[in-house]
């Protein structure tokens, strides 16, 4: 058996697509296109990639794109402030402050201060408080992406086990509950989780999102699994020169391969369709706040 290869960048391109067409319908009843803020604060050169990638993305599906830049320095106060303008801001509908933010601004005092019907990263207590509900809102962007192609991949996941490997709040907790919403049954193991390997061979999908470089190996994962890899790890390549470098994941891709049955490329899975969720939940921001008709199943 060798595994068929979920290809994010194409499922992300019609999400995005898709995006583009009910932006210019919701367009016509709010009297605007959607629009997205991000705030960047320093100068990180994968931050900074990542967020040319948004505007790039969000200005082709035909929506508004705000883009806030400042330097290192700048203060917590100064970026509570900023975030409390767009708040604010009738003509902004989602804000996403890219992390990670310099160390002496403290991350969960500037989450906290966005509006939780603009947080469109999903970030937010309230965020959050309404998924463990499981009452409408905005749902964190890669557990959502996750999701999805586990869908596109096998049908209905219903009753189907999944391992989700780490517990962040950024991952590995939405992630878990979002597969819940989906009927699966679902175990989240960690650091001190007995016979990971084990446990992982028991799953129909597993989730490694660790940040350990192909940490997961090929006897963890049962043959036909689902392995979808939000790792994104870059590692010495001296095969490829000296000085080069490459990008792997968390699972050991060329271990894995050969007897799963589906899983993400790392690069080209995963990480499209943390941008192609961003501009989703834009849509059914400005959708939500202005209470108009969004399509079923959008």
């Amino acid at each position: 058996m060798s595994a068929e290869l979920i290809d994010g960048k194409a499922v992300s391109a019609e999400i995005d697509a898709r995006a583009g067409q009910v932006a210019a319908e919701l367009a016509k009843s709010i009297g605007r296109p959607p629009c997205l803020a991000v705030v960047l604060i320093g100068d990180d050169p994968a931050s900074d990639v990542y967020v040319r990638n948004k505007a790039r993305r969000t200005e082709a599906a035909g929506m508004r794109s705000i883009e806030i830049r400042k330097p290192a320095e700048t203060s917590e106060a100064e970026v509570i402030e900023i975030v409390n303008g767009l708040n604010a801001d009738e003509g902004v509908d989602g804000i996403l402050v890219q992390m990670p933010l310099p160390g002496h601004i403290d991350t969960n005092r500037v989450i906290g201060a966005i509006d939780p019907d603009k947080d469109v990263d999903g970030l937010t207590e309230a965020s959050a408080g309404r998924l463990v509900l499981g009452k409408p809102g905005l749902r964190p962007c890669t557990p959502a992406g996750c999701v999805l192609l586990a869908e596109r991949a096998m049908g209905d996941i219903s009753g189907k086990s999944v391992v989700v490997i780490g517990r962040s709040i950024l991952v590995g907790k939405p992630a878990a509950l979002l597969f819940l919403e989906r009927n699966a049954t679902v175990t989240i193991a960690h650091s001190r989780t007995q016979d990971l390997p084990g446990l992982v061979r028991t799953a129909d999908i597993v989730v490694p999102a660790v940040g350990r470089p192909e940490m997961v190996r090929g006897d963890w994962v049962k043959p036909g699994a689902c392995v979808l890899d939000v790792g994104i790890n870059r590692i010495d390549a001296p095969e490829r020169g000296p000085g080069k470098t490459r990008l792997v994941g968390d699972a050991a891709f060329d271990e894995i391969v050969g007897h799963a049955g589906w899983i993400t490329p790392v690069p080209g899975g995963i990480g499209p369709m943390t941008i192609a969720m961003l501009l989703r939940n834009t849509v059914l921001a400005a959708g939500l706040r202005y209470e108009a008709s969004i399509p079923a199943g959008f």
